[in-house]
């Protein structure tokens, strides 16, 4: 880094780490920044981005950030009563300071602490050092304190509001902003008071008083050598207060001469506050740690100089090769030839693929395909080829096509469903996937959003991949990424997982995206139409109610007035904009008045989302008829496949809107009709098999209904006299569990008293003995291990069961609970789905699996295939798992989705 003094000099930035981790946390909401363990980020983020601006602006040269610690300091002996009337930190904030020191040590900065003495008191220190030393310095702080150490040597940056906003102070602005030198800061902010440090000063002595004795008398020993000259009431208050004003002046005055231990070295004067070498992969798994985007990791980088390496070592040659030769380097590079792979495996490898063009994933247009052999030539020299899908001859469009399409032909890529849809769009199969490192790299860190290959490459190897590098340069990086990411899933058991199920499930999932499924459009536009109209009917009766014809439904500001001061209802939960009137607090208050307005107003907010929802999916629908949803195979931590563009799984089950939307979805041309299968009550049948309970076991085997069950054990009656309110309880309470649900939220959930939903669950516990066993288990060894782990090894990293915030450790516990018993769900379906697929090919079926929502598969079957594929379907569905308990495999058949369900 170099200096931006201007004149040659180092530049020293010091920073007040918990002033700034406060504003960074006020600045930005705590909901819009967390990791999915629970563990809140927001003054991290906003710490970090201040930090990069404070480097990139003033460019030190050296850097330190000083913390507070917990204990008391020497302060509070001589006043015990400073910042004693400070509120505990927000539950949100906690755990953040940590992390942001952790991020700082990570990129090579200093972090310092002094027992009994506060950030104020090193950072004053330090800046004494610095100007010794010829230093230009920098304070960055939310603390005024601090302009008490401004001099022509050193100027303080103050945090206005949030991160971005800092007023410069130079001893001209201390000046003009308080009319007192910086020296006579501290006299000043003694007799005026600080009520954040709960110092009260002198009543009835505001700044302006206090500036002008302070500027008259030059000091505040001079004022108190002339205290008998103040007549009035100030002047009495003054006497009156006088001892608390010395004790104040006393605590402002910041420590310039602490042992901080040894910060010079060979590089001279705090040498040791030059920002240290910084690891890059070290520095990247923090930042994967705390989930940021990589947008502000590649700031951070760019900005801290940390550099990668500029790609692979190995050289590489791009073959010029002659017209209709593509069938001979395919034959001597892999052992591809007369349109098949040969057994022979000294010759028989697989070959990198890089699909580059425009679009996807639908759409998509593939305008060149590299291919990569993997092992050097005799010359020492990787060989790949590129070539230009527009301009090809035609025996290498043949040769190439073949190959693609061979599912026998090993072929590694990054993303292989995206090139799948670019080969598509351009007409070319692309099957035999053998590696696929975004989801290589999705099994390692499945909490980290990012999977590009530029962000995996950076990760796991530590090369940078430069922007808009060529596709040979990717094609290396996939050939980095396998031989780099293969021993780490080895190392975590997880390469069966990899290989024989997310991997072709990948290949499966963009054939599902391909077909898509029809819908019937009118019958969703007269829907759509239908809930305008019951909108429109809610609207004028809540206008009527509230005597306002413009009243407008969906703004808060409108419903606060109408709610809580016309119609004088009791108060929801305050928020920084009022009154609150969220879902989840009007319908407190419906149960709580009955309103009729309340009923208008949840009626034209479900109306809305429903509307929204069906027009969400005329929208989507193709010029084919079809929806091609996008399914997400690296969305969720517990490995649950999610819908996209639109959303199909939030289209509701047990609704009347739901069924009225599934009843649009229909049989394509050409087949006769839909099939649908699905597993009953998975996620209650893997619970029964983890935790080994005896009566979930027993349940199960003799073919007993569940809750029913369950219930008559819990409430201590006959099977036949589980009345439904009873099912119900207990259906919420076992599927609860699964998700953390504490006797609380039982309570909420039932709208039940919270002891009984208590007594509820403790009955629950006592009946069925190794559920209680399990989940207290379960939670235990994932602290241990710092990881949960499904029946077929799919970790979840969860480092926030030892978080210091209780917000993010409930979070994480509640995780550790839910994701092997989903995950191992999300497993058994994915193994379903992979099971299917191989069958159908096997026997050469022309039926096709359209969609897997939840964990329902929805099939569209040509004529005469109907039975074989509904025991086909029951067959490998019921195979995918072996537990203790048997697996229930419903299938149903329709003209559409909602007459197919079951």
């Amino acid at each position: 880094m170099t200096d931006n003094s201007g004149d040659g000099r180092p530049t020293l930035l010091l920073l007040d780490g918990h002033s700034l981790a406060f504003r960074a946390f006020y600045a930005l909401p705590a909901q819009n920044f967390s990791t999915t363990g629970g563990q809140y980020t927001n003054a991290v983020y906003g710490f970090l981005g201040m930090f990069l601006g404070l480097v990139e602006t003033e460019k030190p040269t050296h850097i330190a950030a000083a913390f507070d610690l917990s204990g008391p300091t020497f302060r509070e002996k001589d006043l015990p009563a400073y910042k004693a009337q400070r509120p505990p930190a927000p539950d949100e904030f906690r755990g953040q300071v940590e992390l942001i020191q952790e991020a700082l040590q990570a990129l090579g900065i200093q972090t310092l602490t002094k027992e009994s003495y506060e950030a104020d008191d090193i950072i004053a220190t330090l800046s004494c050092r610095g100007t010794d030393a010829g230093m230009r310095t920098v304070i960055c702080t939310g603390d005024r304190d601090s302009l008490q150490l401004v001099n022509d040597d050193v100027t303080v940056l103050y945090t206005l509001r949030g991160v971005s906003e800092l007023d410069r102070f130079t001893p001209a602005r201390v000046e003009e902003k308080y009319g007192v030198t910086p020296t006579q800061y501290p006299d000043l902010a003694s007799l005026r008071g600080d009520t954040s440090d709960n110092m009260p000063g002198v009543p009835g002595v505001g700044p302006k008083t206090a500036q002008k004795w302070i500027s008259k008398y030059g000091s505040l020993d001079a004022v108190i050598e002339h205290i008998d000259d103040f007549g009035g009431k100030v002047g009495e208050s003054l006497r009156d207060n006088i001892d608390n004003v010395i004790l104040a002046r006393k605590v402002t005055e910041m420590v310039r001469d602490l042992e901080l231990g040894d910060l010079d070295g060979e590089g001279g004067p705090l040498s040791a506050l030059r920002p240290a070498a910084v690891d890059a992969s070290e520095a990247g798994s923090l930042f994967d740690s705390l989930q940021f985007g990589a947008n502000l990791r590649n700031r951070t980088f760019r900005v801290m100089g940390i550099e990668f390496e500029d790609g692979a070592a190995a050289e590489l040659a791009v073959d010029d090769l002659a017209d209709g030769k593509l069938a001979k380097w395919l034959a001597d590079r892999a052992g591809w030839k007369d349109g098949r792979s040969h057994g022979d495996a000294s010759v028989n490898r697989p070959l990198v693929v890089e699909v580059s063009g425009e679009g996807a994933p639908f759409g998509g247009h593939a305008e060149h395909v590299v291919l990569l052999d993997p092992v050097a030539g005799e010359d020492g020299v990787l060989h790949a080829l590129q070539i230009d899908l527009a301009d090809q001859d035609p025996k290498d469009e043949k040769a190439l096509l073949g190959y693609l399409a061979d599912t026998s032909a090993a072929k590694w890529l990054h993303d292989s469903k995206r090139s799948w849809h670019m080969l598509n769009g351009t007409g070319i199969e692309l099957d035999g996937v053998e590696h696929d490192t975004a989801l290589a790299a999705y099994l390692l860190r499945p909490d980290v959003r990012s999977t590009g290959l530029a962000d995996v490459l950076q990760r796991h190897v530590g090369h940078e991949l430069a922007e808009g590098a060529s596709a040979v340069a990717r094609a290396q990086a996939v050939l980095e990424l396998v031989t780099s990411l293969t021993p780490e899933l080895t190392g975590i058991g997880a390469m069966e997982l990899y290989l024989d199920l997310e991997v072709p499930l990948a290949t499966i999932l963009a054939r599902m995206e391909s077909y898509g499924i029809s819908v019937d459009c009118p019958a969703l536009q007269d829907l759509s139409d239908n809930y305008a109209e019951r909108i429109s009917d809610e609207v004028t009766a809540a206008r009527q109610l509230a005597g306002d014809e413009s009243l407008n439904l969906s703004s808060p500001k409108q419903l606060q007035k109408v709610l809580f001061e016309d119609f004088g209802l009791p108060t929801t939960k305050k928020t920084k904009t009022g009154y609150s009137t969220a879902a989840g607090e009007l319908e407190k208050l419906t149960e709580q008045t009955g309103h009729p307005f309340l009923g208008h107003l949840m009626a034209h907010r479900e109306y809305q989302k429903m509307k929204t929802t069906i027009d969400g999916l005329i929208d989507a629908t193709a010029d084919d008829g079809r929806i091609h949803t996008t399914f997400n195979q690296r969305g969720a931590a517990t490995g649950r496949l999610s819908s996209a563009e639109p959303n199909l799984q939030n289209i509701p089950v047990r609704t009347e809107a739901g069924r009225h939307i599934r009843g649009a979805f229909q049989v394509g041309s050409g087949y006769t009709t839909l099939l649908t299968a699905d597993y009953s009550q998975i996620e209650m049948r893997v619970m029964a098999h983890l935790s080994q309970d005896p009566g979930l076991i027993e349940a199960y085997r003799q073919g007993e209904d569940l809750h029913n069950f369950v219930g008559s054990k819990v409430f201590d009656v006959p099977v036949d006299d589980v009345t439904p309110e009873l099912r119900r309880r207990v259906k919420a309470m076992s599927y609860g569990l699964v998700y953390g649900l504490s006797a609380f939220g039982l309570s909420q959930q039932l709208n039940i008293a919270a002891g009984e939903a208590k007594k509820i669950m403790d009955t629950y516990f006592e009946r069925f003995g190794g559920v209680k066993k399990y989940l207290d288990e379960v939670v235990e060894q994932a602290r241990e291990d710092g990881y949960t782990e499904t029946l077929y090894g799919r970790r979840r990293y969860l480092p926030e069961l030892n978080s210091t915030n209780r917000v993010a450790r409930d979070n994480a516990e509640r995780a550790a609970l839910n994701a092997p018993i989903q995950g191992t769900a999300a497993d058994i379906i994915k193994r379903a789905m992979v099971r299917v697929d191989r069958e159908m090919t096997r026997r050469g079926m022309a039926s096709r699996v359209l969609l897997q929502v939840h964990d329902e598969l929805v099939v569209e079957v040509v004529d005469g295939e109907l039975e074989e594929m509904t025991a086909l379907l029951q067959e490998q569905m019921d195979g995918a798992a072996e537990l203790r308990v048997p697996l229930d495999v419903s299938t149903g058949t329709g003209a559409n989705w909602e007459a197919a369900g079951h």
